[in-house]
């Protein structure tokens, strides 16, 4: 079952002699169920897109449509609640509220919509990102590995079409590091959570299902990461 569909996704900025096309033609698909990372350098345009997908900007030309949504058709409001509903976002900061316990900044998307949580659902997220100890604690208890993975299981409690993580680990030590991506990987098997994950090293790229490669603007290589011989 197909999650997200690009077609055609152009941005540009600028006008006239000054425009830059950020991306150009990014054509892509993504299924219920898989574990993708988006890998490109610094200027690629995989950042550009990520906003795009998460509804935060819209493209110039083209098409975005995710979990049968087209994006065009949602005005600020509706972006906004789509987003929160729909797109789960990790970042390589956390923007957790300090004032908030971890509890309470995991069930913030469903308070903005006055929604109480599935209990049993709440605990299988925090139990397996390994924080169900830590849901009274203020994020400046924690350590970089546990506020991200409570910004994880925030991204998770409304279970959305896909969670978009970009650059996650960006901020981490190699330790925290691969632990977050395991825990990704785990939340994709367990959960049966859609990931596209955003980064520029091919280290972490080679740790999703499938490895799609952007370079100025346009895709250049999409195909499944090679196995260990």
């Amino acid at each position: 079952m197909e999650i997200l569909r690009c077609e055609g996704v152009c941005k540009v900025y600028g006008s006239g002699s000054n425009q830059t096309a950020a991306l150009d033609g990014v054509d892509l698909r993504v299924d219920k169920g898989e574990f993708v990372a988006l890998m490109g350098a610094s200027g690629s345009g995989k950042s550009t897109l990520l906003h795009i997908l998460g509804s935060v900007d819209r493209p110039t030309g083209g098409r975005v449509i995710i979990d049968g949504t087209d994006l065009a058709g949602l005005n600020q409001t509706q972006s906004a609640i789509f987003r929160r509903r729909k797109v789960g976002m990790v970042y390589q900061f956390y923007n957790l509220i300090p004032t908030l316990t971890v509890r309470q900044n995991i069930l913030m998307p469903l308070a903005l919509d006055r929604k109480k949580p599935n209990e049993e659902y709440f605990e299988k997220v925090v139990v397996s990102l390994g924080i169900a100890d830590k849901l009274e604690s203020l994020p400046n208890q924690l350590s970089g590995g546990q506020q991200q993975r409570t910004a994880i299981a925030r991204s998770l409690i409304y279970r959305p079409a896909i969670l978009l993580a970009d650059e996650p680990t960006g901020n981490l030590d190699q330790k925290n590091s691969k632990e977050i991506i395991d825990l990704l990987k785990l939340s994709n098997r367990n959960l049966g959570q859609t990931i596209l994950l955003i980064t520029h090293d091919e280290k972490i790229a080679l740790e999703a299902e499938r490895v799609i490669t952007l370079e100025d603007g346009r895709i250049i290589d999409d195909r499944p990461r090679r196995e260990e011989a």
